[in-house]
């Protein structure tokens, strides 16, 4: 029981070092907490939240190994991936230039479910998570963990991403956030598409 509370607890560290280092996932959040509501923003953390547990699943049954033995296989996500995150990129400058980009005083709703699967698609854009969780994993458990470790584990990560981003999505919807938001929304939404631009041109540069 000791053993198993401090991988868990190590996984806990190392996946949170990984969740607060700036992403698509926090600009995503960020922008999306800023320009909608809070609500919504709370909606695509839990899509985020999701996307971890997908390739918490994904890095627990071998993906890595599943990624060596048919690699046409992480071409495929890898491009997709990258092709979905230039987008959105390229979509968030094309918006900063236009004139009517100002905030609107009621903020356009958005359904719980486009705001999870918009969390879910961007989580899961970036298949190098799959890697990352594979290699987290190899270091942290055991050599033949038991499914009620890889269960926790994965519910770790989960919980580690809901929380992060929740956090994110509460604390930049506060007034003097949003209040600066509205006059640098422009600038916001530049440096995000940049970001987003780069994430997406590294992951398709990488090998």
């Amino acid at each position: 029981m000791h053993q198993s509370a401090s991988v868990l607890l190590t996984i806990a560290l190392l996946w949170s070092a990984t969740a607060v280092a700036p992403g698509p996932n926090f600009f995503l959040t960020t922008r999306t907490a800023l320009l909608k509501s809070r609500a919504t923003g709370m909606r695509t953390a839990l899509g985020i939240a999701l996307g971890s547990s997908i390739w918490g699943l994904c890095g627990f049954f071998g993906i890595h190994t599943l990624f060596i033995l048919a690699p046409w296989l992480y071409v495929v996500l890898k491009v997709a991936g990258s092709v979905y995150l230039i987008a959105v990129g390229v979509r968030y400058l094309v918006n900063s230039f236009r004139v009517d980009t100002a905030v609107p005083t009621v903020p356009r709703p958005t359904s719980t479910m486009a705001a999870v699967r918009l969390g879910v698609v961007t989580s899961l854009a970036n298949p190098q998570s799959a890697l990352s969780t594979a290699s987290l994993f190899a270091a942290t458990l055991p050599p033949h963990p038991s499914l009620w470790l890889g269960a926790g584990a994965i519910t770790v990560m989960t919980a580690v991403a809901t929380i992060w981003y929740g956090f994110v999505a509460c604390v930049l919807t506060i007034r003097p956030a949003a209040a600066a938001f509205a006059r640098l929304r422009r600038w916001i939404d530049r440096v995000a598409g940049l970001a987003f631009l780069g994430f997406g041109t590294r992951l398709a540069l990488e090998r």
